[in-house]
C-alpha cells in the first residue's frame, strides 16, 4: 500500500495537473511547457482492439431518424449558446507502432471531426488540435490537453474526440476501480495504455464545465471516470471488458461506426436534428446521440449526460 501511494504521488508530480513553466522569446512572446505526461502504473494490461471490416458482409443500412428508443436524451430545449472561445482535441489513431495493431479509419474519423467542428459549429482551425497516427503520441495528448487547460475561461467549451484502440487492466490512476479502462496511445515505439484515472486528472481544474467527449474505441463505457456536472461523455461501446467498437466502410465511406452515424450523418449532414431544435439547422450533442444510437447495428454505445437540457457546440 506505501509503494501504491508513492506511485500515485510520483504520477501526480510528473504533469498530469501541473502548470506550465512560462519563457519568452527573442521577440517577447511567450511559450509554454510542460513537465511529460507519464500514464499511471498498471497490471494486467490488455488491448481490446477495434474490429475492421472492409465492408464484407452484412451491408451497412442507409440511416434513418431516430425511433421510440428507450435511451433518447434529446429534450429539444437548448441549454443556452456558447458564451466564449471554442477549443478541441481530436486524436485518432490508425496506424500505430508496427503493423498487427494497425486500423484502417481512424484516422478518418478525426479528420471528419475536424471538419464538421470548422464547417458545422464555427470552431476556428487554430483552436483545433488535430493528432493523427504517429503523432498522437502520450506525450503530446497531455501536452494538447494541459495547453488548453491553460487558456480556458469559463464561459468556454472543450471537445475532446478519441478514435482507435481501447484497453483494460489495473491501474494505480487514483481510482478504487478492479478494471480500468484506456485509450491506447504510443510513445513512437511502443504502445501506451492513457487510463481513465489519467484523462480524470489531466481533465481536472479546467475554469469551464462545459466539456464533451467522444470515444470510438472499445470498452469506452467506463470513461465516466470524467463525469461532473457540465459535462457529456458519448462512448461507443459499454463498460463491459470485451465490448468492442467497429469499423468498416458505411455507404463508401471508411470510418467507426458510432463517428459515421454520430458525426459525418448525424451532425455534418444535419439528420440528427429532429427534436425541438427542427428547422434551427443545428444539431445538438444529444440529439446526434439519439441518431446514432438508432442507426448502429453492432456498436453497444452509452452516454453520460452532465448538462442541463440540450448542449449545441
Amino acid at each position: 500500500m506505501k509503494n501504491k501511494m508513492l506511485a500515485l504521488v510520483l504520477t501526480g508530480f510528473l504533469g498530469l495537473s501541473m502548470a506550465p513553466t512560462l519563457s519568452a522569446d527573442s521577440q517577447g512572446q511567450d511559450h509554454r511547457t510542460y513537465p511529460e505526461f507519464k500514464p499511471s502504473f498498471a497490471t494486467e494490461t490488455q488491448i481490446i482492439k477495434k474490429q475492421s471490416s472492409p465492408g464484407k458482409g452484412k451491408p451497412a443500412n442507409p440511416p434513418t431518424k431516430p425511433g421510440n428508443i428507450s435511451s433518447k436524451i434529446a429534450t429539444g430545449i437548448l441549454g443556452g449558446s456558447v458564451t466564449g472561445n471554442k477549443y478541441a482535441i481530436v486524436i485518432g489513431i490508425s496506424d500505430y507502432p508496427g503493423t498487427v495493431n494497425d486500423l484502417q479509419y481512424a484516422d478518418n474519423d478525426a479528420l471528419a471531426m475536424q471538419d464538421v467542428l470548422i464547417r458545422r459549429y464555427g470552431f476556428l482551425e487554430s483552436n483545433i488540435t488535430l493528432l493523427t497516427d504517429m503523432k498522437a503520441t502520450v506525450s503530446s495528448i497531455g501536452a494538447a490537453i494541459n495547453d488548453i487547460k491553460s487558456k480556458v475561461v469559463s464561459g468556454d467549451e472543450v471537445v475532446f474526440f478519441y478514435s482507435g484502440h481501447g484497453g483494460t487492466g489495473r491501474a494505480d490512476d487514483g481510482d478504487d476501480e478492479l478494471t480500468d479502462e484506456s485509450i491506447v496511445s504510443h510513445d513512437g515505439i511502443s504502445l501506451v495504455h492513457i487510463w481513465d484515472g489519467d484523462l480524470k486528472a489531466l481533465f481536472s481544474g479546467f475554469a469551464t464545465s462545459r466539456i464533451v467527449f467522444l470515444f470510438d474505441s472499445c470498452a469506452s463505457g467506463g470513461m465516466t471516470d470524467l463525469a461532473s456536472t457540465g459535462r457529456i461523455i458519448n462512448m461507443a461501446t459499454m463498460e463491459k471488458r470485451f465490448d468492442t467498437a467497429v469499423e468498416s466502410v458505411y455507404n463508401g465511406v471508411g470510418a467507426g461506426e458510432f463517428t459515421y452515424y454520430f458525426v459525418i450523418k448525424g451532425m455534418g449532414e444535419y439528420l440528427a436534428d429532429v427534436s425541438g431544435t427542427e428547422g434551427l439547422g443545428v444539431v445538438t450533442t444529444e440529439e446526434a446521440y439519439d441518431y446514432m444510437k438508432a442507426n448502429v447495428k453492432t456498436d453497444h454505445p452509452t452516454v453520460y449526460d452532465g448538462f442541463g437540457n440540450d448542449l449545441l457546440l
